[in-house]
């Protein structure tokens, strides 16, 4: 009998996992103070995200940018030099991933690291 529910349990497939869009709150606590990692159309990058609603966006072979963040409406927001509007983002949750997500662009996968780490060690 313990042989047989050790194997129903072995061969049980796991709870389809569900993406999730994160509230106000959890996207200022995931980002504020810390750096998102990724890929941004094709290149590596790493953003900060300060306290203080400004962010620095450095990308491999270019120079940082310096713009501005906040949280509204249920979105990550920026804005950068030359931009006439602020532009936004659903972040997302799935499988323990993070993705920006907007209806202009595909869901594009970034990890979060503690604090500003602008330059990969």
């Amino acid at each position: 009998m313990i042989r047989f529910a050790l194997a129903l349990l072995l061969t049980a497939t796991p709870v389809a996992a569900q993406s999730v869009k994160l509230q106000e709150y959890e996207i200022t606590a995931l980002l504020s103070g810390n750096t998102a990692v990724g890929v941004w159309e094709g290149a590596q990058y790493r953003q900060y995200f300060a306290p203080d609603g400004s962010t620095i966006y450095a990308q491999e072979g270019a120079r940082s940018t310096l713009g501005e963040w906040r949280v509204q409406d249920g979105e990550y927001q920026s804005i950068w030099p030359n931009d006439a509007d602020w532009e936004g983002w659903f972040v997302m949750e799935y499988a323990g991933d993070f993705f920006w997500v907007s209806k202009t662009t595909p869901p594009t996968v970034f990890a979060v690291i503690e604090g500003q780490q602008l330059v990969a060690e």
